[in-house]
């Protein structure tokens, strides 16, 4: 699945409309709807037509919070240096754009459904067996408090791409990383030189150490967006980004930042990683190696159950830009890094 378009959007009870004149939102039941929209506001009602009253009402935004920059770590002496770049308040405020105080305002909320059922379960479970006809008003209430929360934690957009931006964005959301089955992605977290001939031995020979998490590639966009289009995604555990048609998203926990693709450097480059896990099946394994080596790189006899290891071949893609934005991702196929920083650095 590539670049697509939808005219209808629905984010908990509302529902998002675009037509040649402009946006509309509705909420009701069937059979039943209110809503507004570039003709005014208006009530529908099931074999009555519509009737149309007043005017429509802008959407009030506000600014999210700020972040702070993560602590340097350090793992058996090794010093570990922390690839997250700028945090992500000084790119806000490099970049400051109306989306992003919108998304992060949508993230920083919280939920407020699941303590409501967790209430309605307590007291129809003390009360039991009349408690139990709390369940009646008390679904009904939960429900419309889920689909609260979902549309106060969702940012609706509309995007209307054609043209040559179009064909852009289509091969962009179209490359080999967003379309193949790739088995394994990791979000390079930290780095760590190994300088010592102890700290080489007993990390199978490697000349460095990473710190990484498990990620994904896909389509899905930012949980609180709601658009009418495929988004290209890298999810981390705590950074992701997102590729919209005009600018890339980073995320890092609930904080959000925003750089058009003109800022944005992606470099592709084959990387040989010493796997202390099961491999995933669809990389390329170049060698092995001994999880406590010798000087001549064979095994250490001083080690019980010093097992070989796999040396697989990955490929890393780095985003940067001169405001400071760092990222690095690994993949269990090079020819994807490739693929997406070539596509990444045409959309330029």
């Amino acid at each position: 699945m590539g670049f697509y378009l939808r005219t209808t959007l629905k984010a908990g009870p509302f529902r998002f409309n675009l037509s040649p004149s402009g946006v509309g939102v509705s909420a009701g039941v069937p059979g039943f709807r209110v809503g507004t929209g570039p003709r005014g506001n208006y009530i529908r009602v099931a074999g009555l037509g519509t009737t149309y009253f007043g005017s429509p009402a802008p959407i009030p935004t506000s600014p999210g919070p700020q972040p702070s920059r993560p602590p340097v770590a350090q793992t058996d002496e090794i010093v570990m240096q922390e690839l997250s770049g700028t945090p992500v308040q000084h790119l806000v405020a490099a970049h400051p754009a109306d989306l992003i105080n919108q998304i992060q305002t949508a993230a920083q909320r919280r939920l407020l459904w699941p303590w409501i059922a967790a209430a309605v379960a307590m007291l129809a479970l003390i009360s039991a067996p009349y408690g139990l006809a709390l369940l009646v008003p008390g679904l009904p209430a939960v429900w419309w408090f889920r689909q609260r929360d979902i549309a106060r934690r969702s940012v609706v957009v509309f995007y209307q791409v054609d043209d040559a931006p179009a064909v852009k964005y289509e091969r962009f959301a179209a490359s080999n990383g967003f379309v193949s089955r790739i088995q394994r992605v990791w979000h390079v977290e930290a780095e760590g030189a190994l300088s010592t001939p102890y700290q080489r031995k007993v990390n199978a020979g490697a000349g460095a150490l990473i710190r990484r998490s498990t990620g994904s590639l896909d389509l899905a966009g930012p949980p609180v967006l709601v658009t009418n289009i495929a988004v290209p995604s890298l999810h981390g555990k705590e950074h992701s980004i997102y590729f919209l048609p005009d600018r890339l998203i980073v995320r890092h926990g609930r904080r959000y930042a925003d750089l058009p693709y003109a800022a944005v450097n992606a470099h592709a480059q084959p990387q040989r990683f010493i796997e202390s896990e099961a491999p995933p099946a669809d990389a390329q394994c170049v060698g092995t190696t001994w999880q406590y080596t010798n000087k001549s790189g064979g095994p250490d006899r001083r080690f019980k159950n010093n097992r070989q290891l796999p040396i697989m071949l990955y490929g890393r893609l780095t985003l940067t830009s001169s405001d400071g934005l760092l990222t690095v991702w690994d993949f269990s196929q090079p020819d994807v890094a490739a693929s997406l920083a070539e596509a990444l650095n045409r959309m330029r």
